[in-house]
């Protein structure tokens, strides 16, 4: 095997942006045909194809050493997954719906039971489904309201353009009706016979809603909604009444919402309220009125209120459950007779049962320091029961049906894991560093009981910190791959996510961006002082803006870190952003700000751009991964990044690349290749710390 590494040719491009000078070696690996690449890899220019397997040749020879290890390492993590497991049935009138696994499948089946839990039909076998295919994912297996036929989508190359189906239960074959361009979504009306669903645009992005009547030529089917501006998605939802088909389209601080009676689907859609910048509502419906969660009238972390369903606009909302300020309303589930709402205070989460009679409320008790809580919503809106998920980063997922009355819990499931598992046998904990202003950032530990903490312990340290997203302190049976060989855990709950309410995300985007960096950097700096660890012995992880993280810090701090493991990142941030025919770019202009138009945004994002900042310095050991049709993160991102660190940098440390040639921005699809990709940036990690061997 080759251990010399590829040298990226030189193909200088020169431009000027805001009367700035940018020269970009290496440009050249973004393809012209981009979007046909996304749809038919093999498209792909010859040159650049090669580099990036020469890449994945180099790291492979690399990581040759360990390559038994790595085999190691996906076999435990293979044995701690029950491979026959399912989920809990799910009721809708007749039928109970649920998915489950067979042994060594890939794949989850779809399938339903009476109430009485006999008489198992498989809807969709999607071992069966992914047979011969280099790649196959699932993106939604929806029941019609009377039971009859399912529409189900897949994706089958990870760029996440996928084909709906509609098949008829009794006879288990699809009909001829073929769904293509969808975002993957499908919802169905209430007559059994239409299905409304999301088309992207040529430039990948959800623009249309269309209504497709069963049996009859796609080439027909109605555009129900059509968004103007390319800086809005467009989603699909139902309302938990049944009642509405619920029409979205959003950025990343904007929402509007339109509503279909599900009766009637060739009938009108009604706008709920006109958007309004930096206003955003999700609507919920009961009865006459509409439950509407909404930061507007400076709610910043959300309220709750009502709307006439005949009248719904903004100057009819009346408050029901009031704004508090630090208590974010993450999400409302709505029941016949209950509001459920999961929100997030003091950076955990918790779940509160309004009874809608009355309006008394409580909260369901939790006892560990650190733990993640997520709702389960079901089929049916007149029922007393609620499900949820509950774990912790020691404490495998149980899944409990709640009596909202009666306030009793019963334990439904608990996640096996077959190799066995003492939540005793470790010990998670929550501490705070402060950040540069400071503000206190919450980070989440995991380590075995025992584990010296005197400074030499190898820790990994995860971040994400974007587009409001919080890293949960749940469980994962994977990281035991590194606790138990003596490294310590972390994930540092930095602003830009929202653990500490929405004025925790504001802080940490657009303009405010670099609080993100400095909370990690924060973060990694108190577990050194607190003895948890050492100064490079901590290995930085992230992915997709996690990975823009690692890069832009390791820019800054090349000394705290022992290693980084960047997967997808998101490190071409300037470019991305000034580029508005890529998929995300005016979507997230909110988010990053628009270099295209802002001088000052354009400046700020130089700043701390990672392929921007790479400079003559010693970097630790790096490995990037990508994914070849990924709409998210193209696959040029990283590698330009690779480029350009290795004819940078200083020392001697490897920098490699990993592209998966026939996945996109979430990986291998199938539940094993996915843990072959964990082993292998584990396997890093570990062979960094010396712990490959035990």
């Amino acid at each position: 095997m080759n251990k010399t590494p590829p040298v990226a040719p030189i193909h200088r491009r020169q431009s000027e942006r805001h009367g700035v000078s940018l020269v970009d070696d290496y440009d050249w690996l973004k393809v012209a045909n981009w979007q046909e690449v996304m749809r038919r890899p093999e498209l792909l220019d010859q040159e650049v194809r090669s580099h990036l397997e020469a890449e994945n040749a180099y790291a492979e020879a690399v990581m040759a050493p360990v390559a038994d290890f790595r085999r190691r390492l996906f076999d435990e993590m293979k044995a701690r997954i029950k491979q026959d497991d399912s989920s809990v049935p799910a009721v809708d009138g007749a039928f109970a719906y649920f998915a489950r696994y067979v042994t060594d499948g890939q794949q989850p089946l779809f399938c339903r039971q009476t109430q009485a839990g006999d008489g198992e039909v498989v809807l969709l076998d999607g071992n069966k489904e992914a047979d011969g295919t280099s790649f196959f994912r699932i993106g939604a297996c929806s029941h019609s309201t009377d039971h009859r036929r399912i529409a189900w989508s897949a994706d089958h190359n990870g760029s996440e353009y996928y084909e709906i189906r509609i098949r008829d239960i009794d006879a288990g074959t699809d009909l001829p009706d073929r769904l293509i361009n969808a975002q993957g979504d499908v919802v169905w009306a209430n007559d059994g016979m239409h299905v409304f669903y999301t088309t992207l645009d040529d430039n990948h992005r959800p623009h249309r809603v269309l209504r497709h009547r069963v049996g009859e030529d796609a080439l027909q089917d109605a555009v129900v909604y059509e968004e103007a501006d390319p800086g809005f998605f467009v989603g699909l939802d139902k309302s938990e009444s049944g009642k509405f088909i619920i029409v979205t389209a959003h950025d990343h601080t904007t929402s509007e919402v339109h509503l279909i009676d599900a009766d009637d689907p060739d009938g009108p859609r009604r706008l709920v309220a006109e958007r309004e910048k930096d206003i955003e509502y999700d609507v919920a419906h009961h009865g006459d009125q509409l439950i509407i969660r909404t930061n507007a009238d400076g709610a910043e972390d959300f309220k709750i209120v009502t709307a006439p369903v005949e009248k719904p606009a903004r100057d009819g909302w009346r408050d029901l459950v009031a704004h508090t300020a630090g208590c974010l309303i993450r999400q409302q589930l709505l029941f016949a007779r209950h509001l459920v709402r999961l929100e997030r205070r003091d950076g955990l989460p918790r779940i509160i049962i309004r009874r809608l009679s009355d309006s008394t409320e409580h909260e369901i008790a939790f006892d560990e320091e650190a733990y993640d809580l997520g709702l389960a919503p079901g089929y049916e809106f007149d029922t007393e029961t609620l499900r949820f998920t509950y774990s912790s980063m020691t404490t495998p997922q149980r899944t409990y049906d709640y009596a909202m009355d009666s306030r009793t819990r019963e334990l439904m499931k608990e996640q096996e894991i077959p190799s066995g598992h003492d939540p005793q046998d470790y010990v998670t904990r929550r501490v705070f560093a402060e950040s540069h202003d400071g503000e206190k950032i919450p980070v989440s530990l995991l380590y075995r009981r025992g584990t010296a903490l005197d400074g030499s312990a190898p820790l990994l340290l995860y971040g994400y910190g974007s587009y409001g997203h919080t890293i949960p302190a749940g469980f994962s049976p994977n990281r035991y791959s590194l606790v138990d060989r003596g490294a310590i855990y972390a994930i540092a709950h930095v602003r830009g996510g929202m653990a500490g309410g929405w004025r925790w995300y504001r802080d940490g985007r657009g303009r405010k961006k670099r609080n993100t960096f400095d909370d990690f950097i924060a973060a990694a700096d108190h577990l050194v002082a607190g003895s948890f660890t050492g100064a490079g012995r901590i290995i930085a992880h992230g992915g997709s803006a996690g990975g823009m993280l690692v890069g832009a810090v390791v820019n800054m701090r090349p000394d705290l870190f022992g290693g980084i493991l960047a997967e997808v990142p998101f490190v071409d941030v300037l470019n991305t952003m000034s580029d508005a025919d890529l998929p995300l770019t005016p979507p997230e202009w909110p988010e990053w700000g628009n270099p295209i138009t802002g001088a000052e945004d354009f400046a700020y994002i130089r700043g701390y751009c990672p392929y921007q900042n790479v400079t003559a310095q010693t970097y630790p050991a790096i490995l990037a991964t990508a994914g070849l049709t990924d709409p998210r993160v193209t696959y040029w991102e990283p590698a330009k990044w690779v480029a350009r660190l290795r004819a940078t940098k200083t020392g001697d440390n490897p920098v490699l690349l990993w592209t998966n040639m026939t996945a996109g921005h979430a990986g291998a699809a199938g539940r094993f290749d996915k843990i072959e990709e964990v082993a292998r940036v584990y396997a890093f990690a570990l062979y960094l710390w010396g712990l490959n061997d035990t």
